[in-house]
């Protein structure tokens, strides 16, 4: 079932689902760094945006194992989950809001009923802790306040949509049969092995390419940033110290207008505005501000470490000395 062995003796099994992705990958190196009496099953669909490059370095690991599944396959699902695992951490997930408005469907699929899937099976075999990986785009726009956790979910996309019914079905499984759910809503995240459909690596790419970048109506749109290296950072400790039925917020505090993000990567790639910037239709829906407050994840010991100027240098210099990674899929995305 496993492909890697697992040679090393260790005290768990995690299993990931959605390893190949940005934010999953860098999840499953950072556990496999952070505990060595940890293995993990990483388990991903491998669409679109599931990359094997993401983790080739780990492929053959003691402690590392691949599995090539749909997590809305039940009898794959609950035949991984039996064999042996403590912890299910899902990140799987379709995740980019305008494909969530060109086709729902599959976001509903994969995001809702792929995590009631999951669910099942972890209630079925009595794992210790579920991890729901959300977003804080479940709260909507928030035209002045932070979101709380407490506060009543209001999405505004199909995306967002789909990402809080799954949270919802995960808090009734605790709420019905104890399943020990925990679920974490980020901010937008921002690092090295994104997809470049996100306005991070989709605008570092085409600056690079001297392509102007299309920026959504006015461009003052608020967001908060985190890089992904505290986002994975959060979610362990979540996973460590959370007290299960519960959601946390994982934010930064930076918030930035698209505008302001555009004008700092246009510095940073050396472009100019009126030549590099093409200012678009706005799309359906677009919430206009986030803003979430995380005073319960930092109650746990929580608190982001990475310097949003330096992190964004930094994300700017891996898509530069990294275009073997990035090329083949603008390419692909072009083509279709």
């Amino acid at each position: 079932m496993f492909q890697g062995g697992f040679e090393y003796a260790v005290s768990e099994r995690w299993l990931v689902t959605g390893g190949l992705g940005f934010i999953g990958s860098h999840f499953i190196r950072f556990v496999l760094e952070e505990r060595p009496d940890v293995s993990v099953v990483n388990f991903d669909a491998m669409t679109y945006a599931g990359n094997p490059v993401n983790v080739a370095d780990l492929a053959g690991g003691r402690r590392y194992a691949f599995i090539k599944g749909n997590v809305g396959d039940e009898a794959l699902v609950d035949s991984v989950v039996s064999a042996g695992v403590d912890v299910v951490v899902n990140f799987a997930a379709e995740s980019h809001v305008d494909r969530s408005i060109l086709d729902p469907s599959d976001f509903v699929r994969t995001n809702v009923l792929g995590t009631h899937v999951l669910l099942e099976a972890a209630r079925k075999h009595g794992i210790r802790r579920f991890l729901q990986v959300s977003s804080d785009e479940v709260y909507g726009a928030r035209p002045i306040r932070e979101s709380k956790e407490g506060d009543a979910l209001a999405p505004q996309s199909p995306y967002a949509a789909s990402k809080a019914a799954g949270e919802l079905h995960a808090l009734a499984h605790w709420t019905t049969y104890a399943t020990p759910v925990l679920i974490t809503r980020a901010s937008n995240t921002y690092g090295p092995f994104q997809y470049p459909e996100k306005i991070v690596p989709l605008f570092v790419t085409n600056l690079i390419d001297d392509i102007p970048v299309p920026l959504y109506g006015d461009g003052l749109q608020v967001r908060e940033w985190l890089h992904v290296d505290d986002h994975v950072r959060g979610i362990l400790r979540v996973l460590d110290r959370g007290r299960p039925g519960e959601a946390y917020n994982l934010g930064s505090g930076n918030l930035q207008t698209n505008l302001s993000l555009t004008e700092k990567l246009l510095e940073l790639c050396d472009r100019r505005f009126d030549t590099h910037v093409r200012f678009v239709a706005d799309r359906p829906g677009h919430d206009r501000r986030y803003s979430s407050d995380s005073s319960k994840a930092r109650a746990l010991g929580w608190s982001p470490q990475r310097d949003f100027v330096e992190g964004l240098a930094a994300t700017v210099r891996w898509y530069r000395e990294n275009e073997t990674w990035w090329r083949p899929m603008k390419a692909a995305r072009v083509s279709r």
